[in-house]
C-alpha cells in the first residue's frame, strides 16, 4: 500500500464531501439550530443518541452543550442516551435492543424537547423507534444521517443528510455539523 497516495485520496475525498455539505444541510441546520434554541429558552432539553461511532458523537455533543463549546456560559440541558449501561442492558434484556433509546425517550422527553438521532445509514431500528417515541410525546424528532437518509426520511424533521456513502466521511461531517449546532446554540443563548 502506498500510504502517501492513500492519505492524499482520503483528504481529497473528505474535501469533496465538505464542499457539498453546505448546500445539503444548510436549511435543515438553520431550522434545527432555531428549534434547539427555542427549546432551551423555554426550559426544554436536547437528547442525543446513536450506535457505535454515533454513540460517541452523541456523548461528545451533549457534553459541548452542558459544559461549554467555546465560551464560558451557564450550563444548558442535554443528555446522551448512550451512557447508562444499566438502562441500556436492562432494556435490551427485558425488552429488545430496538427499545434502548425509545424507553429513555418515553421516560425523559417532554413536549418542546428535541431528540436528535444519529445514524450514518439512516436505518438504525433503535434510532428510528426513539424518534417515533419523541414524536409521540410532542418532542421534535430530528436526525443526522448519510447516504440518502434511509428510513429516517419522513421520521426525522429536520433531517441533516450528509451527501456521501462512505461511513467515515459521514461521521466526520456529523461532528462538523454537530459543532456548528453547538456554536449556534452557545452564541444565541450566551
Amino acid at each position: 500500500m502506498d500510504l502517501a497516495q492513500f492519505f492524499e485520496t482520503e483528504i481529497s475525498e473528505h474535501a469533496k464531501v465538505v464542499a457539498n455539505l453546505g448546500q445539503a444541510v444548510r436549511d435543515p441546520l438553520l431550522r434545527l439550530s432555531d428549534i434547539c434554541c427555542r427549546s432551551l429558552q423555554n426550559g426544554g432539553k436536547i437528547l442525543f443518541f446513536g450506535n457505535g461511532g454515533s454513540a460517541a458523537d452523541a456523548q461528545h455533543l451533549a457534553t459541548e452543550i452542558v459544559v461549554r463549546y467555546k465560551i464560558n456560559r451557564r450550563a444548558l440541558p442535554a443528555i446522551a442516551l448512550t451512557t447508562d449501561t444499566s438502562i441500556l442492558t436492562a432494556t435490551a434484556n427485558d425488552f429488545s435492543f430496538e427499545d434502548i433509546f425509545a424507553r429513555q425517550v418515553e421516560a425523559l422527553a417532554r413536549p418542546g424537547d428535541v431528540a436528535i438521532g444519529i445514524s450514518t445509514s439512516g436505518q438504525s431500528p433503535n434510532v428510528l423507534k426513539a424518534l417515533q417515541a419523541a414524536k409521540a410525546v410532542g418532542a421534535t424528532a430530528a436526525g443526522f444521517a448519510g447516504r440518502d437518509g434511509g428510513a429516517m426520511v419522513g421520521v426525522a424533521d429536520p433531517l441533516l443528510v450528509v451527501p456521501s456513502k462512505v461511513t467515515a466521511r459521514i461521521q466526520e461531517m456529523h461532528i462538523l455539523i454537530g459543532h456548528m449546532l453547538c456554536e449556534a446554540i452557545e452564541t444565541t443563548l450566551a
